[in-house]
């Protein structure tokens, strides 16, 4: 097998710089072909480490959120894009929002920012899925409880106080839809409020829930 068919075979998912050694074993010297199939727009780096496939292999490549959970680990899908993907937030998001366990960063890359955001352990684990977005390609993905919580403890200046401030943030601010909203399942959330941040806003957000 060529590299070229190579790596088409694996222009579903991030490629990583061992895995490029492995199919390059019998190349002396695979660093330099790596350099010069970088040269040759057959691979794009990402980051330190981490490709993917050029546009000139082929059309298909990983989807935002399994590279944004290859970028930086541990991490999970959450906030803006994860509210988009489940259609909850009209606007476009213009880049991936991901929540870690470690330091709040940004990467700047080829095919757009991606941003991670710290959050505490617990809290971090509680409202995850492996979610499936298309073929062999499944990443980690905030519940739309968690992604909407995710936004509310980690937004500077954000503090529900009452019901109608939850209203105003979440369908106003976010314009979100209250009959989609109606469908969270506000125990689950109530079940995290002792590891939360801005427990208080959160609970009053399952209020306001309750409401609709």
């Amino acid at each position: 097998m060529n590299i070229q068919t190579a790596l088409i075979d694996k222009s579903h998912q991030p490629i990583t710089h061992q895995l490029l050694v492995d199919l390059l074993k019998d190349y002396k010297r695979p660093n330099d072909k790596i350099l010069a199939l970088k040269a040759d727009g057959l691979i794009e780096p990402i980051k330190k480490g981490l490709y993917i496939v050029g546009r000139s292999v082929g059309p298909e490549r990983p989807e935002n959120a399994l590279l944004a959970n290859h970028i930086l680990g541990p991490s999970y899908l959450s906030m803006e894009s994860a509210l988009s993907h489940y259609g909850l937030i009209p606007e476009k998001v213009y880049a991936v929002t991901s929540m870690t366990t470690k330091a709040t960063r940004k990467f700047e890359t080829q095919i757009g920012l991606f941003t991670y955001t710290n959050l505490p352990l617990p809290y971090y684990a509680f409202g995850l899925a492996m979610i499936n977005f298309s073929k062999d390609q499944k990443a980690m993905v905030a519940t739309p409880e968690k992604a909407l919580c995710d936004k509310i403890v980690t937004t500077a200046g954000i503090n529900l106080r009452s019901i109608s401030t939850a209203k105003d943030y979440v369908f106003r601010n976010l314009r979100m839809e209250e009959i989609e909203i109606a469908k969270f399942d506000t125990s689950t959330i109530n079940s995290w409020l002792e590891h939360a941040p801005k427990s208080k806003s959160l609970e009053m957000l399952t209020k306001m829930i309750e409401t609709i």
